[in-house]
């Protein structure tokens, strides 16, 4: 009998990833302080929130006195421009000046993966690094991609499953979903050490 899943996300978007992989899983929200600590890298907050998510998830189901066999999957992302770490735009306007800072320049999306094991409490965290080069854009191209994606709850103001591919020269890494925010490569191979195979 398959272990129970539960995706530590109310994103939309990593929903719709896993549900490529043919899974039964639950969605819960972590609910967490996502504000990066004072001095802390790109890579040591996503790791940092990616981990807080899967036990934050854990930790609620024991209060709830739900199940505690489940395995928990979390992930996190942040988007880096000259080691600057780039937060959601949330308005129109941040993702106007975000898309501006991006023309003829590398971005790099951090994404984080935590595969947690409820019964013994024991995690394996992974780190995919995806670059995407971005062409010199014009300004009215990019309130255009904005007024028509809204992608103001993306890391980095652009949809890449969507329009935003039109913003790009060319993209880099291992697995183009991280860059969605849920690295289905690694997933699958965590999932596997968990007895989990979506193909048998």
């Amino acid at each position: 009998m398959q272990k129970k899943l539960i995706l530590g996300s109310s994103s939309p978007y990593r929903k719709d990833l896993l549900n490529r992989l043919n899974l039964t899983f639950e969605c819960h929200s972590p609910n967490i302080d996502e504000s990066p600590l004072e001095q802390e890298t790109a890579e040591g907050l996503v790791k940092r929130l990616t981990i807080e998510k899967a036990f934050a998830v854990h930790n609620k189901q024991l209060q709830n006195n739900k199940t505690t066999n489940a395995i928990i999957i979390t992930s996190d992302q942040v988007a880096v421009l000259d080691n600057q770490i780039l937060g959601k735009p949330i308005t129109e306007e941040n993702a106007i000046l975000q898309l501006v800072s991006f023309s003829g320049r590398k971005v790099s999306f951090l994404t984080g993966l935590c595969v947690l094991n409820q019964q013994d409490e024991t995690y394996k965290y992974t780190l995919n690094i995806y670059n995407v080069y971005f062409r010199e854009l014009k300004r009215n191209e990019i309130k255009r991609y904005v007024t028509i994606e809204q992608p103001l709850d993306c890391a980095g103001s652009f949809k890449c499953e969507g329009l935003g591919v039109c913003l790009f020269d060319k993209m880099e890494g291992d697995d183009p979903n991280s860059l969605v925010g849920l690295p289905l490569i690694s997933l699958c191979q965590l999932l596997k050490e968990q007895g989990i195979n979506p193909i048998g």
